[in-house]
């Protein structure tokens, strides 16, 4: 691999990883967009020769601030996507520890349900995995009261 190819390639994951836009973000820039489109060719269909102007002010300008004024609200709210993950699990770990302390979890289970929950990536994946472990469990119990019949 060359030099250029590897600052080429440095470039694009530099780029990938800034690509964390929450939901909030986009929902702006998309409104913001279409109010750009919808303004700038009102006015070209309403015969205005200035029409081009609101294309520029609008992705240099009005865009960009739009967005800083998102990420500045959400900083003052504290949002952040992979922090909210990691504070649902290090509460769910915690929920754990002090059950494994009062006696409420075997050491089996503790260790049990801490491979669970870090095999899934948020507690709603967590729900989900419960969920079917407990379809399955209630599947499997048939099967055994079916089989315990024949018997």
């Amino acid at each position: 691999m060359t030099d250029a190819e590897r600052v080429v390639d440095d470039a694009v994951e530099d780029a990938s990883d800034d690509d964390d836009d929450s939901p909030l973000q986009e929902l702006v820039a998309g409104v913001v967009v279409a109010l750009i489109f919808l303004v700038g060719f009102g006015l070209l269909a309403l015969g205005e020769w200035w029409f081009w102007i609101v294309f520029p002010v609008g992705f240099a300008g009005v865009l960009p601030a739009a967005l800083a004024l998102v990420r500045i609200y959400e900083s003052r709210r504290g949002y952040d996507a992979s922090e909210s993950m990691t504070t649902e699990t290090e509460d769910a770990l915690e929920t754990l520890r002090r059950r494994y302390a009062t006696g409420e979890l075997s050491e089996e289970e503790f260790e049990a349900k801490v491979e669970r929950l870090l095999e899934t990536e948020t507690v709603a994946d967590a729900r989900e995995s419960a969920a079917s472990r407990r379809r399955e469990g209630k599947a499997g119990e048939t099967e055994r009261e079916t089989a315990f019949d024949r018997d």
